[in-house]
């Protein structure tokens, strides 16, 4: 079932704990550094590459911040572009996004493990996805592991099969969602 269907209303318990919002220029290293926690280094965005993606592109970012601690607990982010299917440049080049494109590369869902198994994954996708229907966007792409795809698919995305993506030397599904 569709992400933005199944949960119209926010999960309020969530939004009680967390602040959902665009990233903040300051907090482009402790993006980086959960990264670090969340993807084995050969798939790990560079910590060079997240400060520019948080530069270039921080309206792409949401982040969900602890509102008891004030840090980020995870977050979600991509560019935008007019292309109509995933590339690896996607990920080393912040400079491929066009803030006008009507698709988005999501580039990494990021969650602590300390705040796993509660909702949070769902809850950022469901609010990115949201925001980026009221901003006209057309199809939201992204690629994962095997072991993802029944999670994305729970999510509402669809599986368009192995990707053209090599990725840090891994085999990637590709997939989609239509945003309506």
């Amino acid at each position: 079932m569709d992400i933005m269907n199944k949960n119209q209303i926010s999960d309020q318990k969530i939004c009680q704990k967390f602040e959902f919002r665009n990233i903040r220029p300051e907090e482009g290293e402790q993006a980086a550094e959960i990264e670090a926690v969340c993807f084995p280094p050969n798939e790990a965005c560079s910590k060079k590459m997240m400060l520019e993606r948080a530069a270039r592109a921080p309206e792409l970012f949401l982040v969900a911040v602890d509102k008891q601690t004030g840090k980020i607990a995870g977050f979600l982010n991509g560019l935008s572009t007019d292309e109509c299917s995933f590339r690896d440049e996607f990920f080393t080049d912040a400079g491929l996004h066009d803030p006008n494109g009507k698709n988005i590369m999501l580039l990494g869902l990021d969650v602590l493990p300390r705040y796993r198994k509660q909702g949070l994954a769902r809850e950022i996708m469901h609010q990115y996805l949201c925001r980026e229907r009221e901003k006209g966007r057309h199809t939201v792409l992204l690629t994962c592991l095997e072991s993802k795809v029944e999670m994305y698919k729970k999510m509402g995305f669809c599986d368009e099969g192995i990707a053209n993506s090599a990725w840090g030397g891994e085999q990637w599904h590709e997939m989609s969602y239509v945003i309506r």
